[in-house]
């Protein structure tokens, strides 16, 4: 994808510095050919749009689309390492660390022809931060206040010095909104937000279809090449592979494994396998008997052979999981020793708990997905070797996602994607039970975990933090909070007219550089 004239911000050890213009980087996928105005681009999922109030919104549906109508003041780059200025030019920071003076685009406007100034990001960032109760405003918690000193310039003033604090700028759930939300209440704005991003809301049927048109205010002018996108709700996985070789989609979001490798023979589709940050697990819902027992834990993490999940499942588009933090993320240990497939350790494990001769339990999982259904067949099949039995209780994806959020469950396969390039917001997320979640929803608390999640934060020596985050990789491997499935790549597949289309390691992409070659 292509971006103005500018320089990256390293995600790792950022010095003090003052950067100005935007970014250049070139979306893998892409072309030499000129890019073609107009067209309608259909997307097939699994499921939609619940909400696009990315305050508190926690599914990725949501936010990969409300990221087309909605930007923030920095953005990743391609490969997820870097932060970019996006809506900003760049920053100041002062020698103590504590204050950043960010400094706007002057040609910036909302979708109704306002003008972006300092005084909308202000509440916007004010706004995500009192979320931090029920959202993602725990990201801002290193912020002590927000300030205007011109249009043009925002300052923040810190409470600590805070490593990930640019890439804490990437983060959707602080995209920049009119102050006060247009005149309109939170609800009635996020119904229809009015943002700076490429694309406008034109009809969304919820549980059906959400399309969008072009923003004809958007401030890279030669942008977007499409005239709309639609995502349709599809959920048999099997229909989606029909209707994109029908013409009636051109692309397919996470086909099956099972028909990647042969869709990708199928004359005018491609598939792509894009790196990712994407971890795949059990989750235990630890205030319920017997997952508050770190021994059933462990000994569900080791009688789980992972290598067959990769084989099984993925069709071998994966690498085992070892580790809270996936690769592709800034400190993540590939030495790590998390449970691996043991099954005398694992009878051994479960002889130390209150329940040696085993027990019964049921695992959540989301219906429709293949993935998941098959996920969990081998790991009924696997827990039975040593005692215990699983009954797999399938929900609508919807239901599913909501009994995880109120912890109405035993165990249930989860995963996660990450949104900014710093680990501390799915460590925070993960670990600490004031992060936003009561710990990924499972109700893990091991306050030698938090602190070092607490200190990692604010350490600035990046050989320091790599260390406290590989300490926090082995402790909660140990504790077996979650049980670490695998690693894999975000999966599509495209009619071979789509040009342009690359999805970061974090999982969003930007369809401003997508187009449709005649």
């Amino acid at each position: 994808m292509t971006r103005r004239p500018g320089a990256a911000i390293a995600a790792l050890g950022v010095a003090a510095a003052l950067l100005l213009g935007g970014c250049t980087a070139t979306a893998s996928g892409s072309t030499n050919d000129k890019p073609v105005r107009g067209g309608d681009l259909v997307f097939a999922r699994a499921t939609g749009v619940t909400s696009l109030d990315t305050t508190t919104v926690h599914n990725n549906v949501s936010i990969f689309t409300a990221e087309q109508l909605m930007e923030t003041l920095f953005t990743v780059s391609d490969d997820g390492k870097d932060i970019e200025p996006w809506l900003a030019t760049g920053y100041e920071i002062s020698d103590d660390e504590l204050t950043y003076s960010v400094t706007l685009r002057d040609d910036v406007e909302f979708s109704n022809g306002q003008k972006m100034t300092a005084e909308d990001v202000k509440f916007s960032i004010d706004q995500d931060t009192k979320t931090a109760d029920t959202g993602w405003g725990y990201i801002n918690e290193a912020i002590k206040e927000v300030s205007v000193v011109d249009d043009l310039t925002v300052e923040f003033e810190l409470k600590y010095v805070s490593t990930p604090f640019l890439a804490v700028l990437t983060m959707f759930s602080n995209q920049i909104v009119p102050k006060d939300y247009a005149g309109k209440s939170a609800d009635e704005f996020y119904e229809n937000p009015i943002g700076t991003g490429p694309f406008v809301l034109d009809e969304w049927k919820k549980g059906q279809y959400f399309k969008v048109v072009r923003n004809e205010n958007y401030w890279q002018t030669d942008k977007p090449y499409l005239d709309s996108v639609q995502w349709n709700v599809v959920a048999d996985v099997n229909t989606r592979k029909l209707q994109l070789q029908g013409g009636q989609v051109q692309i397919d979001v996470q086909p099956d494994w099972s028909n990647f490798d042969s869709l990708s023979e199928t004359p005018g589709i491609v598939t792509k396998a894009f790196e990712s940050t994407l971890l795949s697990d059990i989750a235990f819902n630890q205030e319920r008997e017997p997952f508050n027992d770190v021994h059933v834990r462990r000994a569900i993490a080791y009688a789980i052979d992972r290598e067959a999940l990769v084989d099984a499942v993925l069709f071998g588009h994966g690498t085992p999981a070892n580790s809270l933090i996936a690769p592709g993320t800034p400190y993540y240990d590939k030495n790590v020793e998390g449970p691996s497939f043991d099954l005398e350790k694992a009878k051994k494990e479960l002889a130390k708990s209150e329940y040696p001769d085993g027990f019964s339990t049921t695992l959540l999982i989301s219906s429709g997905n293949t993935e998941k259904s098959s996920t969990a067949q081998i790991i009924q099949a696997a827990l039975k070797k040593v005692g215990i039995d699983v009954e797999i209780t399938p929900l609508g994806p919807t239901a599913a996602h909501q009994a995880m959020l109120s912890m109405d469950y035993d165990m249930t396969l989860s995963g996660w994607t990450m949104d900014i390039p710093d680990p501390d917001q799915w460590t925070t997320f993960a670990v600490d039970p004031a992060g936003g979640s009561n710990s990924d929803n499972t109700g893990y608390n091991n306050p030698e975990v938090i602190a070092i999640n607490d200190k990692a934060k604010q350490e600035s020596d990046p050989k320091k933090r790599a260390e406290l985050y590989s300490e926090l990789q082995q402790i909660t491997g140990d504790d077996a909070f979650l049980a670490y499935l695998y690693y894999s790549p975000y999966g599509f597949a495209l009619s071979e007219k789509v040009k342009g289309f690359h999805v970061t390691p974090l999982g969003n992409y930007h369809l401003e550089d997508v187009y449709l070659s005649e």
